[in-house]
């Protein structure tokens, strides 16, 4: 490669960072979060066609992925949204700061880290899946469903742990075209893989559930191998090279102090929504049902605040590593602001008009009636939903994770502590979906709480 030819990728490079720390802060985050949106979307029809193709399979299938689903959205969160995270701040924080060589050296670091998470985790899932899906209720021909499935996908998780960090790696400098668009191909692969190895399209012999799993595997192996050749090019800003690949704790220190940390969040994430499931189910079948459609409303919300949380993330990084602590947290405000104002009005709609959303899943008047009780008491909080997950990331752009995650603390505790009073009391049934929205805002307000209080900056 000549000189010459890497003079536009350098230039681009350096217009981007300049627009990301100088530019007008609400357009320059809307350009970086609308491809992020897109991308979230897609993965988040990816969940939605896998449960319609295993339904075709079987009721056992559909009952195995039902247990299993959980774990692998947690390796996902943990992944791309914890850990990815804390690569993707240490990184724009060293850019932004001026220092590339410290941006390579921690995207090296940010690659064993995936590596050995990967293969963590497929040792836990491996060793201990059994006993968990038993936990989990898992019997009979469910469980042998539910080991077809995870005997494929976990012992190879470390796809998707790689995968997901060097899409990380690239966020941290301010690139969201080509993580977006990954993650566009990666959900396409994986649906049409899934369903013709689960169901013998085409020719290919019936796997079942191991081809559900197969075609995850094989989707996020192929973008980490691309993504791999796409960072080994020199003219990137940030390169995995052949050379300099001496590790040290300091860079482990600056990944995991924000990473490590933040994997807290999914993990009281999940416990939360068991919880409070565990209290919806003893209002009945129809109530746990109409909870179900009332709550798949975060399939929406999610990939918003998502988008327009990992946008403000490099941002904030960049604008820390620069030293410029008021560019920062105006662009953690305005993020926060902007996915608040989306999220909440799709909140504020589907609380005034529940068959909106309720009437695409179901017909049954029971169900329907308990959708709308959802809706109308938990949907004009989605405003803090928003406003909490977009703080969440910028926090982590600052390296500042700690309040948002005691503040996902705080929510589990309003929603146990709040459930066994509800249960102690034999409230009304609308009182247990207003806890949900009471969480949302505990949780929301707590984190823009951290955030105005948290000195940001060294």
């Amino acid at each position: 490669m000549t000189s010459t030819e890497a003079l536009p990728a350098a230039a681009a490079t350096q217009t981007r960072e300049y627009r990301m720390l100088h530019g007008p802060v609400l357009p320059v985050l809307s350009r970086l979060a609308l491809p992020n949106i897109l991308a979230m979307v897609a993965a988040a029809a990816t969940g939605i066609a896998e449960t319609m193709y295993v339904g075709l399979l079987g009721r056992d299938e559909l009952a195995a992925m039902a247990l299993v689903f959980p774990l692998t959205m947690l390796m996902q969160t943990f992944s791309a949204g914890a850990m990815g995270g804390g690569v993707s701040s240490s990184i724009a924080r060293a850019l932004g700061g001026g220092h590339l060589d410290a941006a390579q050296g921690l995207a090296r670091h940010a690659v064993v880290i995936a590596l050995a998470a990967g293969m963590i985790f497929a040792l836990l899932f491996v060793g201990f899946g059994d006993p968990l899906y038993r936990l989990l209720g898992a019997r009979g021909e469910v469980l042998a469903q539910a080991h077809r499935y995870a005997n494929v996908l976990f012992p190879c998780i470390v796809t998707v742990w790689l995968g997901n960090t060097l899409i990380s790696v690239i966020r941290g400098t301010g690139n969201m075209h080509v993580p977006s668009a990954t993650i566009l191909v990666v959900s396409v692969l994986q649906i049409a893989l899934g369903a013709v190895l689960s169901m013998g399209l085409l020719g290919v012999p019936k796997l079942g559930m191991a081809g559900v799993a197969l075609g995850q595997v094989l989707a996020y192996g192929a973008a980490a191998v691309w993504l791999l050749v796409y960072l080994t090019d020199p003219r990137r800003r940030v390169s995995l090279s052949r050379s300099g690949w001496q590790l040290t704790w300091l860079r482990f220190r600056e990944i995991l102090r924000v990473g490590g940390l933040a994997l807290l969040s999914p993990l009281q994430m999940v416990v939360t929504v068991l919880v409070m499931t565990g209290f919806i189910a003893r209002l009945g079948v129809d109530a746990l049902a109409g909870y179900g459609i009332g709550a798949r409303l975060e399939f929406l919300a999610i990939p918003i605040a998502f988008g327009v949380g990992v946008a403000s993330l490099p941002m904030v990084g960049m604008a820390i590593g620069k030293g410029n602590v008021a560019r920062a947290r105006e662009v953690a405000w305005v993020g926060g602001a902007l996915s608040a104002g989306i999220v909440g009005a799709i909140g504020l709609i589907v609380a005034i008009w529940p068959a909106l959303w309720s009437a695409m899943f179901t017909s049954k008047a029971e169900v329907l009636h308990y959708a709308a009780l959802y809706l109308r008491n938990a949907g004009p909080m989605y405003v803090f939903f928003g406003l909490g997950l977009t703080l969440y990331f910028a926090s982590q752009g600052a390296g500042k994770v700690l309040g948002p995650v005691l503040a996902g603390t705080l929510r589990l505790v309003v929603i146990c502590i709040g459930g066994w009073l509800l249960t102690a009391m034999n409230a009304p049934e609308g009182w247990y979906f207003a806890l949900v929205g009471v969480g949302m805002a505990a949780h929301g307000l707590a984190t823009a709480a951290s955030v105005k209080a948290t000195r940001w900056g060294t």
